[in-house]
């Protein structure tokens, strides 16, 4: 299904990349050569942002209501291929079935709320002091937008970004993922067969540099979305802000799950096993510090301990959670658990990389909870993207808090009480742009602003209507009547 070498995608059709170059892309749940992407220089990128300016005026011309259409028919193709997606998200990640087809679920839904936002697009009328002046705002695209995407969940961070920019009247060129190369280009190609004119979207494989320096450094690129690292994100803060583009960062995160005396501890050991270890921790919203009120912690941790060393790891269905995304990633993982060690953490359950011998070969790691370190450790300060969390007892609300906020970080939090007083305190409290009550640390929805504070975020939002801020200029417009014309 994936070919042995993936191109770009270029004014509506294949482009292979100039510099002869190509970059091993290996299948993570065996460590097999899957496939080559091709890696685009400076001149490729140049080409792809060409395209996407040359078809920005005819594009943007549309009606947003038009736009909205035509994204709604790529939406139906997504619908029609859906398994095939799922298939590829499934090779290229690892990820087991059911979630892939989730993931590719929730980018369709995606699709269909920016769809139908074609038919809003939302202005305001504006009262004036002025007598028989009237006021009210529109908004209008940006130009050609930057799309840089991570593999975690790479069809859901794809329809994250192009639909909101697309839908606004820009046009755009994706950087995909060297991880998760073959499903942008899918996407892409979908797109041409719905309708979308040659040039408003184009895919660009490649590396962070040269490919994801290029898009970002063009002057003809209005804006950049980055969805990946915080140290990526700093730099391309400050590259963009040279030419003071519009830039969307959704970063890193370290978040807290508290559960308290009160809590329904089964819901949540389950939120707390799903938050942490579900798609190999591979998320920024995973749950990496778990607090635990000092009542019931040796009843949770022995409970969440049974369910961790339940969890089945492999690609097939039933399977809970397959391998982190590529070598580098699990040996970054692994040091990470061996300093904990060290700093005097104690491993729980997990540790290493699984015994069994069908899992050789991948990039596998075992859910992971360690206790018994400080606040200041690596693992509670540092964003691991793996199958690992620690876990420590609070005596109350108040120390809940205290170190729930004690990081450079500020995503996502999630609290399980049956207290709502508590709860309300709680997630006000927190800081994180995301605070979930008796859920786990994920699961934004099409309309709802994802974001966060410290060095999680440069403040902005995406999805949800705040992403028309992101991919959008807001313009006012006045007139002034005068009654003795009419």
């Amino acid at each position: 299904m994936i070919p042995d070498k993936i191109v770009n995608w270029v004014d509506g059709g294949n482009a292979s990349p100039s510099s002869g170059v190509w970059l091993d892309k290996f299948d993570p749940s065996t460590g097999e050569l899957l496939s080559q992407i091709g890696e685009s220089s400076g001149a490729d990128v140049q080409q792809a942002v060409g395209a996407a300016w040359e078809a920005f005026e005819k594009w943007s011309e549309q009606t947003a209501v038009k736009r909205g259409q035509i994204l709604g028919d790529l939406v139906s193709l997504m619908k029609k291929h859906a398994d095939a997606l799922a298939d590829c998200i499934a090779l290229e990640t690892g990820k087991p079935p059911l979630d892939a087809q989730g993931e590719v679920n929730a980018s369709i839904l995606q699709g269909e709320y920016w769809a139908g936002e074609g038919m809003r697009l939302h202005g305001r009328s504006l009262t004036s002091s002025v007598p028989d002046k009237h006021s009210y705002t529109i908004r209008q695209p940006l130009g050609v937008a930057g799309l840089i995407v991570p593999a975690n969940t790479p069809i859901a961070n794809i329809a994250w970004k192009i639909f909101p920019a697309l839908l606004c009247g820009n046009t755009a060129v994706l950087k995909a993922s060297e991880d998760s190369p073959y499903i942008a280009y899918l996407i892409a190609k979908l797109s041409r067969e719905a309708g979308l004119p040659a040039g408003v979207l184009n895919v660009v494989q490649g590396s962070g540099s040269p490919t994801g320096r290029s898009l970002v450094e063009d002057e003809r690129v209005s804006v950049i979305s980055f969805t990946g690292s915080t140290a990526v994100g700093r730099w391309i803060a400050e590259s963009a802000g040279k030419n003071l583009k519009r830039v969307s960062l959704e970063l890193g995160g370290n978040n807290p799950f508290v559960v308290c005396e009160d809590a329904d501890i089964d819901q949540a050991v389950h939120w707390a096993s799903l938050s942490a270890f579900s798609n190999a921790g591979q998320r920024c919203a995973s749950a990496s510090r778990i607090f635990v009120f000092s009542d019931v912690y040796d009843d949770f941790k022995h409970r969440l301990v049974t369910k961790v060393k339940g969890l089945r790891l492999g690609t097939e269905n039933g399977c809970d959670l397959g391998p982190v995304i590529n070598q580098a990633q699990h040996q970054r993982v692994i040091q990470a658990i061996t300093l904990a060690k060290s700093e005097g953490g104690r491993v729980l359950c997990g540790g290493g990389i699984p015994l069994n011998k069908k899992l050789e070969g991948g990039y596998y790691i075992e859910p992971t909870l360690v206790e018994n370190l400080q606040p200041e450790a690596l693992l509670n300060q540092e964003e691991i993207f793996g199958p690992v969390a620690t876990i420590s007892p609070v005596s109350d609300i108040d120390e809940a808090i205290a170190k729930a906020n004690f990081s450079q970080y500020g995503l996502t939090s999630a609290i399980h009480t049956r207290d709502i007083d508590r709860a309300m305190w709680f997630a006000r409290q927190v800081k994180s742009g995301v605070a979930n009550i008796n859920l786990g640390t994920f699961g934004s929805e099409p309309h709802m602003p994802f974001g966060g504070f410290g060095l999680s975020g440069n403040g902005t939002r995406e999805p949800g209507l705040e992403a028309l801020d992101v991919y959008s200029e807001l313009k006012n417009i006045s007139c002034l009547t005068r009654r003795n014309l009419l």
